[in-house]
């Protein structure tokens, strides 16, 4: 574990039921690449099978993991801790659920599956690698929810996590920050999810106009953007042609 990496957002998993069309989606919207890795037991289901790293440049920030489960279909953020096991028992004690128990990633850490109060997934890692927080791929995570509030609580312990005051009156860029850095921002924005509450990434593109159009071609469809698609501050909701969320942003 490299120590400047907790409380930070270190990986993605993508649940899918189309891993191809997801690769083709990202490569085109996102400009993406991929390395195919062999688990001889796959921390999904067990046995051998691929997995799919997803990289940006050199950067290796997010994997894709095959699912036929409406349960997990969509995206899930991995947040480092010091103690896997011990942040899940403080987890469930906050009200969360551990929906599954920690476990081994050979070479990789060791993981876990929580859901907050409001029933958002989130995992937590222990690295045992020396690879740093993906920072071009991904930018601060959305957090949206239908009924109830932003479970401050929950995350302030777990991660030092804290969400700022908005100016706004509808709330919807208060931001969560981590020692200064920004880790997400919750969000208003309607996100049309049959989930109660979810963590929604920001996908770093290099022009969001020529992305969001991309999207479309890609069968693909956008939910929302700001009115300044065009500027570095522009972002976008968007689902990708397997109809999982993401928010799109410059980078």
């Amino acid at each position: 574990m490299t120590s400047d990496k907790t409380g930070r957002i270190v990986w993605h998993d993508l649940f899918t039921d189309n891993p191809l069309r997801s690769r083709s989606f990202y490569e085109r919207v996102a400009g993406w690449h991929y390395v195919i890795e062999h688990a001889t037991d796959f921390a999904w289901g067990g046995g051998e099978r691929d997995f799919i790293l997803a990289l940006c440049g050199d950067e290796a920030g997010a994997g894709f993991v095959p699912t036929d489960s409406a349960q997990f279909l969509g995206w899930i953020p991995y947040v480092e801790v010091q103690d896997v096991d011990s942040a899940a028992e403080i987890a469930v004690g906050l009200g969360g659920i551990v929906e599954k128990a920690p476990f081994e990633v050979p070479g990789v850490g060791r993981n876990c599956l929580l859901r907050d109060p409001n029933g958002a997934l989130v995992g937590i890692s222990l690295s045992r690698h020396g690879f740093p927080a993906p920072t071009r791929q991904f930018g601060p995570e959305a957090y949206h929810v239908r009924v109830g509030e932003y479970p401050e609580e929950f995350y302030r312990t777990l991660f030092d996590w804290g969400i700022l005051p908005s100016d706004r009156p509808d709330k919807a860029t208060q931001s969560i920050r981590r020692a200064g850095l920004q880790v997400g921002f919750r969000s208003a924005v309607e996100c049309q999810s049959d989930q109660n509450a979810s963590w929604i990434p920001s996908i770093r593109v290099e022009q969001l106009s020529d992305a969001l159009h991309r999207v479309r071609e890609m069968d693909g469809s956008v939910i929302w953007q700001s009115e300044d698609v065009s500027s570095e501050n522009g972002n976008a909701l968007v689902r990708d042609s397997n109809g999982v969320l993401s928010y799109l942003v410059a980078k």
